[in-house]
């Protein structure tokens, strides 16, 4: 069986913006990667279920230095893939984007401009903005906070509220999305200094929530109480080696969907940390599986969960792991897949 999967990227070097991934999973391999839709650094993207891509863009004025716009860039779902609407604003691009299909809404951190946007799909599959935060607060020790507010990470949370990461103030926002698709604050919790939420992942089975720390390269189950909207540190742990003092930054967070695993992409020491769970959402370190490039950021599972995809930045390849369903231990099956600067791994949609 063939799986399709979209690559968001950074356009420093080599790569021209979204690309797509065959996943043969029958043979175990990744195969085809096709240019999509040429876009600038659209490092985070999505697919609706109304066949529309929409990614982060940016567009720099190649004469005037300063003159950068960022935003939305929506795109059909073709190959190759026709621009139907952009929208940028003065300043860089969102970090991240996220689609909530039930409410038509789609949300968007912007990590530089310290913004979190709501936006309106219209039937057309454009876009309108019906609200925007601006954070703002002290910030932590580390230097990558020193410069103020850096909302990482905006999705939709099981019982349907917004959850924002922000890494520059060691704080997780959870806001309701009202009627008229605006966000009204209901908790804020802070975390130890420089801990540097930048990913947070929800079983709501078992009434918990995983925030990696990029900065404290830390993994961190939160209790979540949905009735009172909060959230509560129940257990910190590492995703590093205890002797690692090399820079390592935590990314991108997973679940297998049994609940059982949970997934951290660490770039610097390059590898992906399993943990397992207990029924109470508890954590403990089985493997560090070497992903045998630099610079991992995003990954990724097949359908079946049998396989995963991890893409790095540096090192401009993709490697494919099998992934062991009662162990949750990872084995690599393919390296050395050419992708260029690779930082997304999006599921395409049927």
């Amino acid at each position: 069986m063939i799986e399709k999967y979209l690559i968001g990227t950074y356009t420093h070097n080599t790569s021209k913006g979204i690309y797509q991934l065959e996943l043969d999973t029958t043979a175990n391999r990744m195969q085809n990667l096709t240019l999509v839709a040429q876009a600038g650094n659209p490092t985070y993207l999505a697919e609706s279920q109304a066949h529309r891509i929409y990614a982060v863009d940016k567009i720099v004025n190649a004469e005037i230095k300063d003159d950068v716009h960022g935003g939305v860039l929506v795109l059909n779902n073709q190959i190759p893939a026709k621009e139907l609407y952009r929208h940028l604003d003065p300043g860089t691009n969102p970090a991240y984007i996220a689609i909530d299909e039930e409410r038509q809404l789609l949300f968007t951190a912007n990590y530089h401009m310290a913004t979190v946007s709501v936006y309106k799909i219209l039937a057309n599959g454009d876009i309108e903005l019906t609200d925007r935060v601006l954070d703002a607060g002290q910030v932590g020790p580390r230097k990558e906070q020193a410069d103020g507010p850096h909302p990482h990470y905006a999705n939709v949370t099981p019982d349907g509220r917004l959850v924002v990461c922000d890494l520059g103030l060691d704080k997780v926002y959870l806001y309701d999305i009202g009627e008229d698709n605006k966000l009204y604050p209901v908790s804020e919790l802070q975390m130890e200094p420089g801990y540097g939420p930048r990913h947070i992942a929800f079983d709501e089975h078992k009434g918990v929530a995983y925030l990696v720390g990029e900065l404290s390269s830390n993994l961190a189950v939160l209790d979540y109480n949905e009735e009172a909207g909060e959230l509560k540190v129940k257990q910190i742990e590492s995703t590093i080696p205890a002797d690692w003092s090399a820079h390592n930054g935590a990314a991108a967070v997973r679940i297998s969907r049994d609940g059982k695993f949970v997934y951290v992409s660490n770039r610097g020491n390059n590898t992906i940390a399993v943990f397992s769970t207990d029924e109470n959402g508890h954590i403990e370190l089985v493997q560090l599986a070497d992903t045998l490039g630099d610079f991992p950021r995003d990954f990724n599972f097949s359908d079946d969960q049998s396989l995963l995809i991890v893409v790095h930045q540096n090192s401009n390849n993709a490697t494919l792991f099998k992934r062991d369903a009662q162990t949750g231990q990872l084995s690599v099956v393919q390296r050395d897949f050419s992708v260029p600067e690779g930082i997304c791994v999006a599921r395409r949609t049927e």
